[in-house]
């Protein structure tokens, strides 16, 4: 029996011969392991302290005392690197705890887990909280740059006894479409993916650039702390395995907000998060203040420390907490 004109037609050969490539093509690539890469504890600075919190050793520093308290939370490919030019500022304010995140800085990053996938947003939120427990915090004022800003208005929607404020900071909250995830986590799409991740090494400095206004500012040692994480154990694949890692939808929860005091931030040129976004974030939280930092980039605590800690102290007068010491 002859097949069908339509089964022996050019294109419907070409469209078989591209499925196969697709389906069969990134499994022959080959990804081989790492080499030179270490224990992130070896990588410590002095103020590095760790800590084991849901079965995760994580990296944090601390400064100041007394209340309030501040927890800072970094972005994607971010590191506690990305607060020095603040943390003894906010020191001068309070008790602040910059941590890194489970796939960044040199936070542990497990391969394995019992439960609940680490590098889930869900998780990310237990760490956070229990790392408040650990160091016997019961609240604190949630400072979150860019991806760091979902964690913390997850924790302010499911946890607002723990937030007394919520600072965002060039926040991106809204999530990649839910169904883009069960893709990624194909074996296909997981050798590609990580051949993506891996090419980080090479175009990190670029990304830091875009995220600057005036990337003349950026010094050699400020490139150097952004690449020092990628020489952790596993870094790749813990990064791989956030980002296919599931993420709660908050952005039609935002009017919950309504009693938690908070400020958005956002650099005139953020070229990440552009700023009609930081913008159109603040007009669903209600209540909520913005401002916008001039000739500022994506990391206005980084690129504009100054004027950035000018705004967040005139935020802590009015939401009733001591603005200095």
């Amino acid at each position: 029996m002859r097949l069908p004109r339509f089964l022996r037609s050019r294109s419907f050969l070409f469209l078989i011969a591209l499925f196969a490539v697709l389906l069969i093509g990134p499994l022959l690539l080959d990804v081989p392991p790492l080499t030179n890469t270490v224990d992130p504890m070896s990588l410590a600075d002095a103020d590095s302290r760790f800590a084991e919190i849901e079965r995760v050793r994580i990296h944090y520093k601390e400064e100041g005392s007394g209340e309030p308290t501040f927890l800072l939370l970094h972005g994607f490919g971010a590191s506690v690197f990305t607060w020095r030019a603040v943390m003894p500022k906010f020191g001068e304010l309070g008790r602040v705890v910059a941590y890194d995140r489970p796939a960044f800085g040199l936070t542990e990053r497990p391969l394995q887990w019992t439960g609940q996938n680490p590098y889930s947003e869900a998780a990310q939120v237990a760490i956070a909280i229990a790392l408040l427990d650990s160091l016997q915090i019961d609240t604190a004022v949630w400072v979150a740059n860019s991806a760091g800003a979902r964690v913390a208005v997850d924790v302010a929607l499911t946890h607002p006894n723990r937030v007394a404020a919520l600072v965002l900071v060039d926040p991106a909250v809204n999530s990649p479409g839910r169904w883009l995830r069960p893709l990624l986590q194909t074996p296909q799409l997981e050798r590609l993916g990580m051949l993506s991740v891996r090419s980080l090494a090479d175009r990190g400095d670029e990304a830091i650039r875009r995220a600057w206004h005036d990337p003349g500012l950026i010094t050699p040692e400020v490139y150097a702390g952004y690449r020092k994480p990628l020489r952790a154990n596993n870094w790749d694949k813990a990064l791989w395995q956030f980002t296919t890692a599931d993420q709660a939808a908050l952005s039609t929860q935002l009017s919950q907000l309504a009693t938690t005091p908070t400020l958005v931030i956002t650099g005139t040129d953020d070229r990440i998060v552009p700023q009609q976004k930081s913008i159109d974030l603040a007009a669903r939280i209600p209540g909520s203040r913005f401002v916008a930092l001039p000739d500022c980039g994506h990391l206005p605590q980084e690129e504009c420390p100054g004027p950035f800690m000018d705004v967040v102290r005139e935020f802590m007068a009015q939401v009733g907490q001591p603005s200095d010491r």
